[in-house]
């Protein structure tokens, strides 16, 4: 999932950002609402993590706008506020969850597999392309018997493809879909996570699958048994 993670405190939005992208999830990240309302409007997302109290617009603020504009994403609201009054109050805003501060990274995660099975984008907790099959909740990939461990990045990509198949997909679309805002990758760092991620798809027999397209990009393809068997 592409996920929102708006936090003003570092020392908690790093521990928060680090343990939601070691299970995949590409997370862009603001310290103030401003940046976060103008990320909401540039970038589809499939979760917000939306502390309450922030400088300039609130929390509240926040997913309020993000409901009147169309938003239909998940909202989980972490707050040092616990009582009753508060909870309604970020409900009737639009919220989905809330989560009391200080945050239980176990708990925190729990509540984001939860969350998102409500998106709309769901589609399972597994992609399947032919044989071929990405679990999203071990970040493991599996073809016929044999499975491998992907990082987070291959696990990004990979989601990606899977989730475009057939398409040709452009290094910037990948840059875009891959890398959190605010990053700039090298200029190979692409090829580079492509070569990577082939040598992941050699230990379940589908490095044919991930093409390259002369000066066009990739393209994620059931190989023929020909080519793969």
């Amino acid at each position: 999932m592409r996920i929102l993670l708006v936090e003003d405190d570092p020392e908690q939005l790093e521990p928060l950002q680090a343990a939601l992208s070691k299970c995949g999830h590409v997370v862009d990240c603001a310290s103030e609402g401003e940046t976060a309302a103008w990320l909401m409007e540039e970038k589809a997302y499939d979760l917000l993590i939306l502390d309450w109290m922030l400088p300039g617009i609130s929390g509240i603020q926040l997913c309020r706008q993000y409901r009147q504009s169309g938003g239909c994403a998940p909202v989980l609201m972490l707050t040092a506020k616990d009582a009753t009054s508060d909870v309604v109050q970020g409900l009737d805003a639009g919220a989905d969850d809330y989560l009391v501060k200080p945050v239980d990274l176990v708990e925190l995660l729990a509540r984001v597999r939860a969350l998102g099975r409500r998106s709309p984008q769901w589609q399972g907790d597994s992609l399947s392309l032919g044989s071929l099959h990405l679990h999203l909740a071990s970040l493991t990939l599996e073809r016929q018997g044999r499975q491998v461990q992907l990082s987070g990045k291959e696990f990004q990509l990979m989601e990606y493809l899977m989730r475009h198949p057939n398409q040709v997909l452009s290094r910037g679309q990948i840059e875009q879909a891959v890398w959190e805002w605010g990053c700039e990758p090298e200029s190979n760092a692409v090829a580079a996570l492509v070569r990577r991620l082939r040598l992941r798809l050699k230990e379940v027999e589908a490095q044919d699958w991930l093409e390259s397209v002369y000066g066009q990009g990739y393209r994620l393809r059931i190989a023929s048994p020909e080519e793969n068997p």
